[in-house]
């Protein structure tokens, strides 16, 4: 892939120079939604699946972009100094925002960059394509230009900065922290509220990890994604009155019930219920997953997909459909919705023997009730960021 690459970005730029290639993937999350922004739990794991990157300096300040992927676009062009947002940008807002970033931290960026990215990740599908551009140029520029003193967790924090900053996507840290540190065969489960994380086994020699693309895209940035992250912070603060707690990560399902009625509004109730058994659930899940008792985890990302639906209500019809069917086929284990949710994708551990008629009967049953076809990948895991040697 990396020769590939490389020749193809020569064709577009023209040949000579240092020329690097980067690749960072992308994440499904099993279980912990909406739980990084309010300091819980989240247990996500890299893809085989990402975006390449691969880079040039220049002797100037021009900024050039090309991705495959947009072929239509062109090269897109800017500058060091142009380093702010625009709808003209597209794509490239994404990296600009992480280079705006790096230069509000005081790393200076000498000169400007040939770029070309090719991503393996469907776009809109829920499954950190954005993430996964942003950490890969965040570590291409740190290798470019050699900051060297630049941790990875401190280029997570960096891209998240750059996302709620610069994009306006007011995101919790999961994505950019897994897609930096991601490890093949594992997952992550990782304490949003202090960035403590440990790796757990992931043992798919018996089960599979189907993700299913409802092709109903989404943009987090235009959905609900940022009111439902203002909806927790308003019940939190409400909580606060009664009780002393910094985050509701803090609150176990029991002192939750205790002091729900602090909150008055009930919609907002619901919306912090869904955090606080969200987060135990994750932690239920994480031990499920650890003692491999894969029956009680995937009824906890049933209770999931419930919560999400009913709670926190950012699930859709067609979502839900795929869940439904997945539920109703004698080889799922469990079915959710994952990622930001308004549409995307949906995870399910499904028994080996089981999968080509779990994706006959959904691919079946969702375009006759939707009239969409669905997409089907069968998960491999992967590595977190890294320069492709």
């Amino acid at each position: 892939m990396k020769l590939k690459l490389m020749k193809a970005f020569e064709e577009t730029y023209g040949i000579g120079g240092d020329i690097r290639a980067f690749f960072a993937p992308g994440r499904v999350n099993l279980i912990g939604e909406h739980t990084d922004y309010n300091g819980g739990h989240v247990l996500p794991c890299t893809l085989h699946m990402g975006t390449y990157m691969v880079v040039r300096k220049r002797n100037d300040s021009i900024l050039n972009f090309y991705s495959i992927n947009m072929k239509e676009l062109g090269i897109i062009t800017s500058n060091l100094d142009e380093l702010y947002f625009s709808k003209e940008a597209d794509w490239t807002n994404y990296t600009k925002g992480v280079l705006w970033a790096l230069v509000k931290e005081g790393y200076e960026v000498p000169c400007g960059m040939d770029v070309f990215v090719y991503g393996t990740i469907p776009g809109g599908a829920g499954l950190s394509s954005s993430a996964s551009l942003e950490i890969v140029t965040a570590l291409a520029v740190k290798e470019l230009f050699g900051f060297s003193g630049l941790s990875l967790i401190e280029l997570a924090k960096l891209c998240q900065y750059a996302e709620n900053n610069y994009i306006g996507c007011n995101c919790g840290i999961m994505d950019q922290f897994v897609v930096a540190m991601g490890k093949k065969n594992h997952c992550m489960f990782l304490n949003t509220n202090d960035l403590t994380y440990q790796y757990v086994p992931l043992d798919l020699s018996k089960v599979k990890i189907v993700v299913t693309n409802s092709k109903v895209k989404h943009s987090l940035v235009d959905s609900q994604y940022n009111k439902r992250r203002s909806e927790c912070e308003k019940a939190l603060s409400e909580l606060q009155s009664v009780v002393t707690i910094s985050s509701l990560g803090d609150l176990s399902k029991e002192l939750f019930d205790i002091h729900e009625t602090a909150i008055k509004d009930p919609v907002l109730r619901l919306r912090a219920r869904h955090a606080v058994y969200e987060n135990q659930r994750t932690i239920e899940a994480t031990k499920a997953l650890k003692e491999e008792n894969l029956m009680k985890f995937g009824r906890l990302m049933n209770d999931s997909h419930r919560s999400l639906r009913d709670d926190y209500q950012v699930s859709c019809e067609e979502i839900d459909c795929l869940v439904e069917l997945a539920w109703n086929h004698p080889g799922t284990i469990g079915s959710r919705i994952t990622g930001g949710g308004f549409g995307g994708c949906t995870v399910s551990i499904v028994n080996q023997d089981s999968v080509d008629s779990f994706i006959d009967h959904l691919r079946k049953g969702y375009q006759h009730a939707t009239g969409y076809d669905a997409e089907f990948y069968l998960i491999e895991t992967g590595d977190g960021v890294k320069e492709l040697l």
